[in-house]
């Protein structure tokens, strides 16, 4: 028998369902939320797409006051701002793109109390005018989102999240709810001890994405393989593709479009107006591909990016994550793609090893890279591996490239000697090339002038092709039996292990390696196929002239398509076929705001089917 629930979360589940238009609260949502209305303080870890944001919304909206939604992404906060105005919400943000009136009016409003969320960067939030005007404002309770970025250690790392204990001691009384999607156990207790949330109640929701599917390929020509990729397997669909430099990013976006493929650039390297206009486009347009570094992406609501691709190594598995989750919100299934070689592994810890950062530091950067090395290596099923990184076990999940296609191991012993004997043969002195070239008796200049054509090693691997070389070191570098020193011409080096290894003491378990394949064009269940396979003929005729009508009304609103409803809202609605407003509302996605502002049109344009 279910527990009756109290006058304040009656009040909850009734803003869910006539505001939000949802019908209950999704896994931990209902606790939280009853937590934080009734004045405690929380820190929440719940998955990209999970529904964080509800869980400060509705609090703001039963408690008295305004809640305060510390965050990061001020390009982002016109869209979450028009997403709440779209239910009825009466939300504002303060930022440095307003003009000096428009802040004036909002801050009169806050003092006031006549807003239920505002939107304001950390930066500006601890200037001392700011704080001030918190001090005279009714406070509801503090979000603090994204809040891995207080995180030294992490990689959205934000300076000013670290000042932000001050709202616990200036304001010791409003409830404080931290939020992020990406946080292991090292960066959780960062966050409760940099906010001070040491009598916070945690909420840990499972880190796992089915609808994700994860794949990473031996990198043979990145460009050429990623654009088999989409065109075998999204074409027509928005999708992210993150690069490590900013030059990269130009050259990709170049490369997409010469391809037939919409793509656009974003790095911190353009001019502020153009990144906001190619994340508006981005928002706002179907099937375009962002090209992009890790500037890019944080708190993008866009449900429908049905794949996120890396063209080079992320340096932690929170890294990774957080920039693949961004794909399939919308819980159709999405694709997480990944091409990696030998070079993304140098590049990376030569970057840890050339950055000014202590030792402790580059110790922890280090062993971030090792897991990340660790999951693109592992024999076994990636997704357990990331669950497992984050403290969540689970069993194989059937899905991923490793399930699908698994991977063969086998002794490595003797391969790894004779990379090993060949690197000790030329004094240690050589990078990865020139090893390579003498294992294989390749006849080089370089390997006539320093007489390496002499040595017992070369040769030795003949029978391997220079792919298969590369494969096999990369893993030795990744187990730590090779060291590349940067300084040296990132020379190759032996370890402290490699010597066991060297001598028989210690067997090493290879991964075999595989060619790089063409992507192979298959069925997937895109946002479209999952409405065409659901949908019967009529249903799927009502579902495109709703899409057609969903995009005509965000550009009369000059908003995102998908802040109008989500393409699940629309099947809903296809599949109800409503005849009067009564009918439409219910629908999941369809609150009270929205049945006043487009029921009669819906209701019209279904009358049309039937």
């Amino acid at each position: 028998m279910s527990t009756p629930l109290d006058a304040k979360q009656e009040q909850a589940l009734h803003l869910l369902q006539t505001v939000f238009g949802y019908p209950a609260f999704r896994s931990q949502q209902a606790q939280i939320v009853d937590h934080v209305v009734n004045g405690g303080d929380a820190l929440v870890l719940m998955p990209t797409g999970g529904g964080k944001s509800l869980c400060y919304q509705i609090p703001a909206l039963i408690r008295q006051g305004v809640g305060i939604v510390v965050s990061p992404l001020i390009a982002l906060m016109q869209d979450q701002v028009d997403a709440l105005a779209e239910v009825g919400v009466r939300a504002a943000f303060l930022n440095s793109t307003q003009s000096f009136d428009e802040a004036m009016r909002i801050e009169r409003l806050m003092r006031a109390g006549e807003l239920d969320l505002v939107y304001i960067a950390p930066e500006r939030l601890m200037t001392h005018r700011c704080l001030e005007l918190l001090s005279v404002t009714p406070l509801a309770l503090f979000a603090i989102d994204e809040a891995h970025c207080v995180s030294q250690w992490g990689h959205d790392f934000r300076p000013e999240y670290i000042k932000l204990s001050v709202l616990h001691e200036r304001f010791p009384d409003v409830p404080r709810i931290a939020l992020t999607a990406t946080a292991d156990q090292q960066t959780r207790d960062e966050i409760i001890h940099r906010l001070q949330l040491e009598d916070a109640l945690q909420f840990v929701s499972s880190f796992d994405r089915p609808n994700i599917r994860y794949q990473i390929v031996e990198k043979a020509n990145g460009k050429k393989q990623l654009l088999d990729f989409i065109q075998a397997q999204h074409s027509g669909d928005a999708g992210i593709v993150y690069c490590l430099s900013r030059k990269k990013v130009e050259e990709m976006a170049e490369f997409l479009n010469e391809n037939g493929i919409t793509a656009l650039p974003y790095h911190a390297g353009m001019e502020q107006s153009e990144r906001y206009r190619n994340q508006a486009r981005f928002l706002r347009e179907d099937s375009i591909v962002m090209t992009a570094t890790i500037a890019f992406g944080m708190g993008i609501d866009k449900p429908d990016v049905r794949f996120v691709a890396h063209l080079d190594l992320p340096k932690s598995i929170e890294g990774y994550y957080q920039e693949t989750g961004r794909a399939g919100r919308d819980g159709a299934t999405a694709n997480a793609w990944m091409a990696y070689g030998l070079q993304d592994v140098v590049q990376q810890r030569r970057m840890i090893d050339e950055s000014e950062a202590n030792e402790a530091y580059k110790r922890i950067l280090g062993a971030k890279l090792d897991a990340m090395l660790g999951l693109c290596e592992t024999l076994n099923c990636r997704r357990v591996h990331i669950l497992d990184y984050f403290g969540q076990h689970s069993k194989a999940c059937g899905n991923c490239d490793t399930c699908l296609s698994p991977p063969i191991s086998f002794d490595g012993s003797v391969a790894a000697q004779k990379i090993l004997s060949t690197i000790y043969r030329v004094d240690q002195r050589f990078a990865a090339g020139h090893v390579i070239d003498v294992i294989r008796g390749i006849d080089t200049d370089r390997v006539k002038q320093w007489r390496h054509d002499q040595l017992s090693t070369y040769g030795i691997g003949s029978d391997k092709s220079e792919a298969e070389w590369r494969a096999l070191l990369r893993q030795m570098i990744a187990l730590g039996l090779v060291a590349v020193d940067y300084e040296n011409f990132s020379s190759l080096k032996l370890t402290e292990e490699s010597r066991a290894v060297l001598r028989g003491e210690t067997k090493v378990q290879l991964r075999q390696y595989k060619k790089a394949e063409k992507a192979v064009k298959h069925k997937r269940q895109s946002a479209k196929d999952f409405a065409e396979a659901n949908l019967d003929d009529v249903e799927q005729k009502i579902f495109e002239r709703l899409r057609w009508w969903r995009v005509e009304t965000a550009k009369a609103h000059n908003t995102a398509a998908f802040i109008i409803f989500h393409d699940s809202t629309l099947r809903e609605i296809a599949k109800a076929k409503p005849r009067s407003l009564e009918d439409l509302r219910g629908v999941t996605g369809v609150g009270a705001k929205k049945l006043e502002s487009y029921g009669e049109e819906l209701v019209s344009l279904i009358a049309e089917f039937l």
